[in-house]
C-alpha cells in the first residue's frame, strides 16, 4: 500500500469512527492495535504509536473499541491549558491543536518515501511528527515556542525512550544552519492566511543558506473547502507562497486533523519543493 492508499484508508477509519462513536471531548481518535489488511503498519510501529499517546497527558484513559473489525484504541483528551499556553506569544500564528497521531505517521512516511533524511517541525505542539519521523529512523527536529508543550514533549520523550532534538525556540529568529542538515523536510504548522507570516518568515531564512536553499522541502497544512474571502484560493491556500518561493508541488496526501473530526472531508498536506537548479553539486530531491 502506497502512502496516498494509507492515507485514504486512515481517512475512511476515521469517518466511521466517528460516526459509530461520538464523544464530548474536544480531542478523540483511534489507534489500531494490530496490523491488519485494511490498515497495513507494521505492529511496532502501531506499538510506538500507542505509546505515544498513552504517555501524553493531553489524553485520557484509552478505550477499547472496534471498527471496520479493527482492534484499536480510542484517546480522548483535553488540549485547553496548552491552547491557552500557546497563545500568550507574539508570533505563534496557529494556538496548538493536533493532527491524528495516525496522520502524523503517514506523513512522515511520505516524507522519507520522497527522499527527505531529516523532519523539521515548526510549531511541533507536543511532538507528535517528530516521534513518528524517530519511529520511522528520521532524524527529526521538533521546533516549538511554548515552554509548557516542550516540557511536555520532554515528559513524553523520557518516558517513551524516543529520542529526538527539541528546541524551545522561535522558528521565525532560529539559526537554520546551525541544525547540521543534508535533505530536510520542513512542516509549517498553520493553517492558509493563519501561517502565512510564519511560512514567509521561515522559507525566508532556509533558502537565504546556500547550503539548504535548492536540497529543503516544505509542507503545508492546506485547506480543502477555502472561504469565500479566502485571499487566496489557490494551492490549498497557499498557490501565493508556492509561487514566491518558486515551490514544486510533489504530492499531497489528504489526512484527519482535530478540527475535521466533525467533518467528512480532512486536511490536505501539501509536499513541495525548490524548482531550482543544484548549487555546487548537492542533490536535490526527486
Amino acid at each position: 500500500m502506497n502512502e496516498t492508499s494509507l492515507s485514504k484508508s486512515i481517512a475512511k477509519l476515521k469517518n466511521e469512527f466517528i460516526k459509530t462513536h461520538r464523544s464530548r471531548s474536544l480531542v478523540y481518535e483511534i489507534i489500531p492495535l494490530s496490523y491488519s489488511p485494511e490498515l497495513p503498519i507494521e505492529e511496532t510501529i502501531l506499538s510506538g504509536l500507542n505509546n505515544f499517546a498513552q504517555n501524553n497527558t493531553i489524553y485520557f484513559e484509552p478505550v477499547d473499541v472496534h471498527v471496520f473489525n479493527i482492534r484499536c484504541k480510542s484517546y480522548e483528551g483535553d488540549i485547553n491549558q496548552y491552547w491557552l499556553s500557546s497563545k500568550k506569544y507574539d508570533t505563534n500564528y496557529q494556538p496548538f491543536y493536533p493532527t491524528w497521531i495516525l496522520s502524523a505517521y503517514a506523513l512522515t512516511l511520505e516524507a522519507k518515501r520522497l527522499g527527505f533524511r531529516e523532519v523539521v517541525d515548526i510549531g511541533s505542539g507536543d511532538g507528535r511528527i517528530s516521534y513518528c519521523a524517530r519511529l520511522l529512523g528520521m532524524k527529526s527536529v521538533s521546533l516549538e515556542i511554548d515552554s509548557e508543550l516542550v516540557n511536555l514533549q520532554y515528559q513524553i520523550s523520557d518516558l517513551t525512550k524516543v529520542k529526538y532534538d527539541i528546541l524551545n525556540e522561535d522558528a521565525t529568529t532560529v539559526d537554520y544552519s546551525s541544525l547540521n542538515l543534508s535533505k530536510p523536510l520542513f512542516f509549517i504548522s498553520g493553517l492558509p492566511e493563519l501561517g502565512e507570516m510564519l511560512a514567509n518568515h521561515v522559507l525566508s531564512k532556509v533558502n537565504g543558506i546556500r547550503k539548504l536553499k535548492c536540497i529543503a522541502g516544505f509542507n503545508f497544512m492546506g485547506s480543502h473547502t477555502l472561504k469565500e474571502y479566502s485571499r487566496d484560493k489557490t494551492g490549498w491556500g497557499w498557490g501565493k507562497i508556492i509561487e514566491k518561493f518558486d515551490l514544486d508541488v510533489v504530492g499531497c496526501l489528504t489526512l484527519p486533523t482535530l478540527w475535521t473530526n466533525d467533518q467528512q472531508i480532512d486536511t490536505p498536506y501539501v509536499y513541495t519543493k525548490c524548482k531550482n537548479k543544484n548549487l555546487d553539486g548537492l542533490e536535490v530531491v526527486k
